[in-house]
């Protein structure tokens, strides 16, 4: 799936640890990031939220709970 114009870091940090399952982020060499860990918290906001905004992400969530929660996100920002 596919989020688009994450202007609130913490806040979509926040719906993702609320997330039961693992929440994977898709590098565009195809490399999954497992976003429920602090480490690669840490690392994904040093490297893809270094200008406080992001465009896209591709994320993989393996609960179909996980994926509404981010819809609901993504179109409801909740």
């Amino acid at each position: 799936m596919k989020v688009h114009n994450i202007k609130d870091v913490e806040k979509f940090f926040k719906v993702i640890e609320e997330c039961k399952g693992t929440v994977e982020l898709v590098s565009a060499e195809g490399d999954r990031i497992n976003l429920k860990s602090k480490l690669s918290q840490y690392f994904s906001m040093a490297t893809i939220f270094s200008n406080g905004f992001i465009d896209e992400l591709e994320l993989v969530a393996h609960d179909p709970e996980d994926v509404e929660r981010l819809i609901k996100y993504m179109y409801q920002g909740i």
